[in-house]
């Protein structure tokens, strides 16, 4: 008689979910004391690191070893090393360089409501007294800007390549919630024929003004400050840019702005959404289908939305041909509907 051992079971799922902070708090000191970038410029040893860092040796060794253990750095012959991935997106140095999304993602705010995402669930919506993302949060919307335009720049290159544009006339696009600006600056940039208008609160624009300069498309980069509900946005643009806007609304408000969007396009002209979209099951793939819990501590009523889902928001404001676009190695997704 045969018998089929039970599978042996583990709590270390539970204690690791439950110690993930200690993860996420090791790399925002490592991130603010510039422990990366000193490493990669040879200060490897927990003497030199310590003077570098102006910390005590002793804590520069714990968290470097920490570190080490959680994959950030490699330790060979009592040195540490940057790995690869590190080197290019945690090291201030390199231009792919990642670091300053702590600011924002760790940020004393985003901790905090998800601190309370019991309330949330039972709720169904933000336990915060400011989950209406239709208001202005010049804080919290400055700090996005500054905090996660390195973030952007992979999509942003993205988008350029699906923006048809030539020097035979301009190309009109208009970037809602345009945050950093790195979207439409990015597109002005590889594409010398693009003329973008920025929306969004004035405080925020006025980070994308600096990123506008600093990139040398100030000439091509115009500002409409105001609220995407309630500003004037002309008409007459060839694309709008949707990028993670949508999903801070439900489904009725989403229609309500796409409405005014759909009126902003000229004939034949295009939307382009950029966001997480879940599959059809809600669960995969991981970073898209969680995303909607972000959305739960965070707002009144956004979500992560399937591609049927924004296939009938589009169509039901007059868009056509709405398609679904998979970006290789990136986490977020493209989606495009016609007017």
């Amino acid at each position: 008689m045969s018998s089929t051992a039970a599978p042996k079971l583990s709590p270390e799922r539970i204690f690791t979910t439950l110690t993930a902070y200690q993860q996420t708090y090791a790399l925002r000191a490592a991130i603010e004391l510039d422990l990366f970038t000193a490493i990669g410029e040879g200060a490897n040893e927990p003497a030199l690191l310590a003077k570098r860092l102006k910390a005590a040796e002793r804590g520069v060794r714990i968290l470097a070893d920490y570190l080490t253990v959680h994959g950030f750095l490699r330790k060979e012959n009592g040195e540490y090393l940057l790995t690869q991935e590190s080197a290019v997106f945690l090291d201030r140095r390199s231009p792919a360089c990642m670091s300053a999304m702590a600011g924002f993602l760790t940020s004393d705010e985003n901790v905090h409501r998800f601190g309370m995402l019991a309330e949330s669930v039972r709720k169904g919506g933000t336990a915060s007294d400011t989950g209406d993302n239709s208001k202005p949060m010049d804080d919290r919307w400055v700090n996005f800007a500054r905090s996660m335009a390195p973030m952007a720049t992979p999509m942003a290159n993205v988008l350029s390549q699906m923006v048809s544009a030539s020097r035979e006339k301009p190309i009109r696009v208009l970037d809602i919630a345009a945050g950093h600006g790195m979207y439409g600056i990015t597109i002005a940039k590889n594409n010398p024929g693009v003329q973008v208008t920025a929306v969004d609160w004035p405080p925020v624009l006025e980070v994308a003004k600096e990123n506008a300069k600093a990139a040398g498309v100030s000439d091509r980069f115009s500002l409409r400050p105001g609220s995407a509900f309630e500003a004037a946005l002309g008409e007459g643009y060839d694309y709008v840019l949707l990028t993670n806007f949508l999903h801070h609304f439900d489904i009725p408000t989403c229609e309500t702005l796409l409405k005014r969007f759909h009126a902003a396009l000229k004939p034949g002209g295009k939307a382009l959404t950029v966001d997480f979209v879940p599959n059809e099951d809600r669960v995969s793939p991981p970073m898209a289908a969680g995303f909607s819990i972000v959305m739960l501590a965070n707002t009144d009523a956004g979500d992560a939305y399937t591609f049927a889902e924004y296939d009938k928001m589009f169509r039901a404001v007059g868009f056509k041909n709405c398609s679904l676009h998979p970006i290789p190695d990136l986490p977020q997704q493209v989606v495009a509907a016609e007017k």
